[in-house]
């Protein structure tokens, strides 16, 4: 059996200003690690906003100081520390200098995972502004198989539906828009439910570019129960996760061997 208290930081975001959101953020990360967490989730392009299409933006080199930033609070700390940001691959085409969504997952010895955004926010053009991953990232984190996911991903059910065999839980940072807060609710649930697995979904708060955030970041267990959950305002959740929980779930409602 694993255990593991993980914490979503729910925040505001300064816009396209990396130096003072990480100022911001260290005390908070800080906070959470003092509750006890082992690992701490920020938000989608938490040192940024969501910004890319916007001329000025501003994005890094993969292994950028935003990047940096959360190396760094894992070292410090001695916990996992995780959230994306816009980072430039080396490998990109010439000419082609559009970021990766990058969430990077570092970890207290200095071990370094990214999963790039899969699904580019296609009904706000974002792929013509964000460079689409094609790799899926479970991590091993003290005994939890960790799977790894971005905002829009959330919709595309099979792709979780892919991991499930080999995920505890999943993680998802977001810049979801008040909007549409009912659908990032009602989908995080199911994720959880369908496949029987904890879900961190940590979403912003807060105004940026003319959109408003409504936070609404939940910690769901395998059976769909909300363990915790933000309103509006910067919080910080709190939740004592299991492996126990997601076998003892599975072994009980056998409904993953019966997908086709």
């Amino acid at each position: 059996m694993a255990e593991l208290r993980v914490a979503a930081v729910q925040h505001d975001i300064v816009w396209n200003d990396p130096a003072a959101n990480m100022e911001r953020l260290a005390p908070q990360i800080a906070g959470a690690v003092a509750s006890g967490a082992g690992l701490v989730l920020l938000t989608e392009t938490f040192s940024t906003g969501f910004g890319f299409a916007e001329p000025g933006f501003t994005t890094e080199a993969e292994g950028g100081p935003s990047s940096q930033f959360l190396v760094a609070q894992a070292a410090e700390h001695g916990v996992w520390v995780g959230g994306s940001c816009p980072e430039v691959r080396a490998d990109n085409e010439p000419g082609d200098d559009r970021p990766s969504n990058s969430f990077v997952l570092a970890g207290p010895d200095g071990t370094v995972h990214r999963y790039r955004k899969i699904h580019p926010f296609s009904h706000a053009g974002e792929e013509r502004f964000v460079r689409a991953g094609d790799q899926f990232v479970t991590v091993d984190i003290d005994g939890f198989r960790v799977s790894l996911f971005v905002c829009y991903d959330l919709r595309f059910a099979d792709e979780f539906w892919q991991l499930a065999e080999q995920t505890d839980l999943y993680l998802v940072p977001a810049n979801w828009p008040a909007k549409r807060r009912e659908h990032w609710m009602a989908l995080l649930r199911a994720r959880a439910i369908e496949n029987q697995a904890y879900v961190v979904g940590v979403n912003r708060v807060g105004e940026g570019s003319g959109l408003d955030y409504s936070g609404d970041s939940q910690i769901i267990d395998p059976l769909g129960r909300v363990l915790a959950a933000g309103a509006h305002t910067e919080t910080i959740l709190l939740a004592d996760l299991s492996t126990d929980e997601v076998e003892s779930t599975r072994a009980h409602f056998r409904f993953l061997p019966d997908r086709r």
